[in-house]
């Protein structure tokens, strides 16, 4: 398969690693110096703010949204973007493309009524604003959406809204002013697919409280934030329900298979920098009377994490291409197989960077450390390794099965 890119991909490919270049490496430790200097950890750093205006200006924005609303790229086009924007893990919001928003944003314009889009998307296009996700919770596995328990129970012309929720990401930034809530609305009668909805809830409602912070291995993650949050009977008005009463999983499932691709493109783009610091630290530093990279098993290690990358990669433009081509829930396999792929090889790859690094590759001296914990925290973000696991398993039996 020809995985040329069309020559749209590959301006913007140039046009954004030059801005990288020029705008985005030489202030990269800003991002989280201003949080601890202002004493504002979860409001947006003015560096950023800065990038954000630069690259709108520049035409560099919402390039992951396709058709009327977006850039017009496929997601084939996108994926390299997507991967260059990924070296730095807080770059992508330079452009608006960050996740939670650009999923959040996704599932407005393929599902929201046009009072929604009016009064939601066209501010998170815009970045004025940002939002969140709130759908796990930490009373049961939420790995199986069917056991999620928060109520959404319809009250005249309006919605009341009972639970608690976690890693609700975004939801702690001054920015954030949108909640994307999961929760059953006919846990009693309809189909186990059918109990869950999809609601959109203001965050200063009265009710919504937000308990604390978690952090990932020690990381706060400010200014995103992934708290855990209580819903204590928060009304929003009925009109605030996306597609309808029983369309949760619909609205998941249409939202999660692409943000399980952006994840991916933007691991390869971390796990490719750790690569290249790999080489530069090894051609830099001598032991034992001679350089790193003459010692035959730090060479093993670049080779294999160069085999790796290139297959997952390779694996992931074809999920995207499928994804263009036949949509997707025909991708799901391969989408679910690159979740799988991804988070694991880019684990494995700066896991040899750090070790090649030594003690700076634990410290703050490098973005190693912090690109570690994403990639091993994807592992379980968006379905763990087992439900792709087990969900490809079955199809492939199936497939085969006569």
């Amino acid at each position: 398969m020809d995985f040329t890119h069309s020559q749209k991909s590959l301006e913007l490919q140039q046009l954004v690693a030059e801005f990288m270049d020029t705008h985005v490496y030489p202030v990269e430790d800003r991002y989280h110096e201003e949080g601890r200097e202002t004493g504002h950890p979860y409001r947006t750093p003015k560096v950023l703010q800065d990038l954000k205006a630069l690259a709108k200006s520049q035409g560099l924005w919402n390039l992951f949204l396709s058709g009327e609303h977006g850039s017009g790229l496929s997601n084939l086009e996108y994926a390299p973007v997507k991967e260059i924007m990924g070296r730095v893990l807080w770059a992508p919001e330079i452009f608006n493309c960050s996740a939670p928003d650009t999923g959040n944003m996704e599932v407005l314009a393929n599902y929201g009524t046009e009072a929604q889009k009016a009064q939601w998307l066209a501010p998170l296009m815009d970045g004025t604003i940002r939002s969140a996700f709130s759908m796990t919770e930490p009373a049961v596995a939420s790995s199986d959406a069917t056991n999620i328990q928060c109520e959404i129970r319809r009250d005249g012309d309006e919605y009341v809204i009972n639970g608690r929720k976690w890693w609700t990401s975004g939801a702690l930034n001054e920015d954030c002013k949108l909640l994307i809530v999961m929760g059953k609305s006919d846990p009693n009668h309809a189909e186990l697919h059918r109990q869950q909805s999809m609601i959109l809830v203001p965050k200063d409602t009265p009710g919504v409280r937000i308990v604390r912070d978690l952090t990932t291995f020690g990381y706060d993650d400010a200014p995103v934030g992934h708290p855990e949050i209580v819903y204590d009977n928060v009304r929003v008005p009925a009109s605030n329900m996306l597609l309808g009463e029983g369309r949760g999983f619909e609205i998941a499932q249409g939202r999660l298979g692409p943000g399980r691709i952006h994840h991916c493109m933007r691991l390869i783009g971390c796990a490719q920098r750790a690569l290249e610091l790999m080489c530069k630290r090894a051609n830099s530093r001598v032991a034992f009377g001679k350089r790193l990279s003459e010692q035959g098993s730090l060479r093993e290690d670049v080779a294999h994490s160069f085999c790796e990358i290139e297959q997952a990669r390779l694996l992931t433009l074809r999920a995207a291409d499928k994804m263009d081509r036949e949509g997707n829930k025909a991708a799901r396999d391969l989408i679910a197989a690159a979740k799988i792929v991804v988070p694991a090889m880019a684990a494995r790859v700066i896991d040899r960077a750090i070790q090649v690094h030594g003690g700076a590759g634990v410290s703050q001296d490098t973005f190693l450390p912090r690109a570690y914990v994403y990639a091993r925290f994807i592992r379980i973000g968006d379905g763990p390794d087992q439900v792709h696991l087990s969900a490809v398993g079955k199809q492939l039996l199936k497939r085969f099965s006569s």
